[in-house]
């Protein structure tokens, strides 16, 4: 039946600054309008990254604390929609004080996990839901440009990443 669409020009002077959501918040509306069955995510690679970076070696800066960094590529599925999107995060933890065995197993867990919660909150970025009055919810792919992580394979994925 027909609706009322309602169109926004563009307004000079107004800069609106995009904050994504948390995961959590991700999880939590893709189950509330898509159900706990309707979607699902998966890690494609999980890989340590610590000491890849010349920002250390980098002048001015001394006395930089040590970090576990991780890099981290997640595939969020819509089966039923046919919907599937990538998203790419890094993951920092500052190792704390005294540089034992359980502080460098905290801060490496701190970084998985943050580094998992940036790629699935980048990939649902890329997700539109779009809820009708009457309940139906359509889900539609969008993205500005044609993403690089979109298009490989999750081979040629993981290559890129080692490199």
């Amino acid at each position: 039946s027909p609706g009322q669409v309602c169109v926004c020009t563009k307004q000079q002077g107004f800069q609106q600054q995009v904050v994504a959501l948390s995961s959590s918040k991700c999880q939590e509306l893709a189950n509330h309008y898509l159900g706990f069955k309707g979607w699902s995510s998966r890690i494609l690679t999980l890989q340590n990254v610590s000491g890849m970076d010349g920002e250390a070696k980098e002048v001015g800066k001394t006395s930089q604390r040590p970090s576990v960094k991780f890099l981290c590529a997640m595939e969020v599925t819509v089966p039923s929609h046919g919907v599937c999107s990538r998203g790419v995060a890094l993951g920092e933890a500052d190792l704390q004080g005294t540089e034992g065995p359980l502080e460098f197993l905290t801060a490496t867990r701190r970084a998985q996990k943050l580094a998992v919660g940036k790629a699935l909150s980048s990939s649902f970025q890329k997700i539109l839901l779009v809820v009708l009055e009457s309940g139906k919810v359509a889900v539609e792919y969008i993205s500005c440009q044609e993403e690089p992580t979109d298009l490989l394979t999750e081979e040629e994925l993981k290559g890129l990443i080692e490199v």
